[in-house]
């Protein structure tokens, strides 16, 4: 069935296992579509291809939302709660309903709106000890996750020159739109010579197990603030090459994204509380490699949405956030060329 007759059938009350509360709202990201129902947030996967994930067929979507509540779990599980069915009969479209699966969604409780970090941090709300809670908190979930010789392959040279040629591939076709030729070959240049300048600082880190089965998309907008308390969710589902990262390089996207937001005073204080919990001293000289290359990886998202079909006025604020994304990349990308 063509999801956009599930999203249509979503906007309507009779089509939940639970009578929504208040207006059904739609959010949408490039990935996922996320109907806020007052008590509950359901989340259906796009039926979407890009290079670094694949949801085409309802059989993957199925393990994607299975994996993605698997995962969150582990962080946030007061919020995950199960994976349902959206059934059709008789050409009534319901979440758990009887008939033929057309589709699966991942059921969660909604949030606070007000709650949202990204807009905390707007509103000049984010205070330092919420980042101090953030980064002990961080530090007990990276002391339980998962490693492995399999997952730490991902963070080896080599797997981390691929991971940067792939984010390359993608940005080409960008370049003159979102970042200059000139800054595209600077950073293209100065990554593989830090690379090859460092071997034996990334193999230490596998060395030291400090590469693990990680959130793997840890930005503000996947934190909420609850009664002054940060809870980290939506953990990177769709590819564990992604999140099988050093957990210095999960410190810096965080990081970055406190710099990209302008406040570079919490960046710094959650680096400094992070290493002081963790102790964690050797992956500091990797900070600013690692927040260049979520930087990046963000203007490359963002830039992705270009793609989507938008009417002019619609294309200036996104593409005006990635050039910012991919500016802050030079920045970073200055303070480690060689």
């Amino acid at each position: 069935m063509d999801q956009e007759a599930v999203v249509k059938a979503l906007m309507k009350p009779e089509a939940y296992d639970v009578p929504p509360e208040k207006p059904i709202k739609l959010v949408e990201t490039h990935i996922s579509y996320i109907f806020l129902t007052g008590t509950y947030a359901y989340k259906v996967k796009k039926a979407v291809v890009f290079e670094f994930l694949d949801f085409s067929s309802l059989e993957q979507r199925k393990f994607y939302c299975e994996h993605e509540l698997k995962l969150n779990q582990r962080i946030a599980p007061e919020m995950y709660l199960e994976v349902l069915p959206i059934t059709e009969q008789n050409g009534e479209i319901k979440i758990g309903g009887s008939g033929k699966v057309v589709e699966y969604v991942l059921k969660m409780m909604q949030l606070p709106p007000d709650g949202l970090m990204t807009d905390r941090l707007e509103r000049g709300e984010v205070t330092r000890d919420i980042v101090d809670q953030l980064a002990a908190s961080l530090v007990k979930f990276h002391a339980k996750a998962e490693t492995s010789a399999e997952i730490s392959a991902h963070a080896s040279p080599i797997r981390i020159k691929e991971r940067w040629k792939e984010q390359f591939d993608q940005i080409e076709e960008f370049v003159g739109i979102v970042i200059g030729r000139r800054d595209f070959d600077f950073l293209r240049e100065h990554v593989e010579g830090f690379v090859e300048k460092h071997q034996s600082l990334f193999l230490q880190r596998i060395k030291e197990d400090r590469v693990k089965r990680c959130h793997g998309d840890l930005h503000s907008g996947n934190i909420f603030i609850i009664d002054g308390r940060p809870q980290i969710f939506d953990c990177l589902e769709f590819n564990e090459a992604y999140a099988s990262i050093d957990t210095m390089a999960e410190v810096a996207f965080f990081a970055m994204d406190m710099d990209y937001h302008g406040r570079n005073d919490l960046a710094d204080y959650f680096i400094e509380k992070y290493i002081k919990y963790s102790g964690d001293v050797t992956g500091k000289a990797l900070l600013n490699f690692y927040k260049a290359y979520y930087a990046c990886v963000r203007g490359m998202v963002t830039s992705l949405r270009l793609k989507e079909k938008r009417n002019a006025d619609e294309r200036v604020p996104i593409r005006e956030k990635a050039r910012r994304y991919f500016k802050l990349t030079i920045e970073y990308a200055k303070t480690f060329a060689s």
